[in-house]
């Protein structure tokens, strides 16, 4: 049998997100061929989730971002298959980095396009058929015109085609489908919930005079 080398176990826990003695095994029950060793790793992932009574079905992690200044906060959510892949490393940077993602677009409020509720897209058309510039034009041309501005508009506030905040040559969508490709299981961003510092909060303003005056009556 081949010797295990170091270099061999770092690249199955980079490929695996599992830990070193986990991959040093791995790679000894399988003659160090490391292809196999990625199946024997899963398998045993997904047999050691199946001994657990009352597991939920979806598997994943729910990962935060604080961003400086501590003003803004988001939480999110993002599922995978197994336990196995979403305690891994490469798993555990997609979910801080969407987090990051969410925090840096504060108009997104939806996953994707197809979480808008109706409503909301029935708003936005109405609004788009009411600009100036297109009055005068004919019907037909001007539904043409605001279903192009509309589905625009959608995706505007939807977080998957954001593009990608540390490599705008793709969009959050094409960077969790590389991820995907990466570990072999299918990836799902569920949904998010961000909190900016005092949203919500009514503050009871007073000029300057009404000030003065307060002061004095008092």
């Amino acid at each position: 049998m081949a010797e295990i080398s170091a270099k061999l176990v770092k690249e199955l826990r980079d490929m695996t997100g599992a830990g070193m003695m986990d991959c040093k095994k791995a790679l000894k029950e399988t003659e160090g061929d490391k292809d196999k060793a990625v199946e024997w790793l899963r398998q045993k992932g997904i047999a050691s989730a199946e001994k657990k009574s009352g597991r939920a079905a979806a598997e994943g992690a729910i990962g935060s971002y604080i961003h400086t200044g501590a003003r803004v906060g988001v939480l999110v959510e993002v599922n995978c298959e197994t336990d196995f892949v979403a305690r891994g490393d490469i798993f555990q940077e997609l979910v801080r980095n969407v987090a990051m993602q969410v925090a840096a677009c504060p108009n997104v409020d939806f996953v994707k396009v197809d979480d808008i509720p109706a409503e909301v897209a029935e708003r936005e058309k109405q609004i788009e058929m009411g600009r100036d510039d297109l009055a005068g034009k004919k019907e037909e041309m001007k539904e043409k015109i605001v279903a192009g501005r509309i589905g625009k508009r959608l995706k505007e506030m939807s977080l998957l085609d954001q593009p990608y905040i540390k490599d705008s040559g793709m969009t959050v969508d094409q960077l969790v489908k590389e991820v995907s490709g990466k570990i072999g299981e299918n990836i799902q961003v569920r949904r998010f919930v961000r909190f900016n510092l005092g949203e919500g909060i009514e503050i009871e303003k007073m000029d300057f005079a009404a000030e003065v005056a307060a002061m004095q009556a008092a």
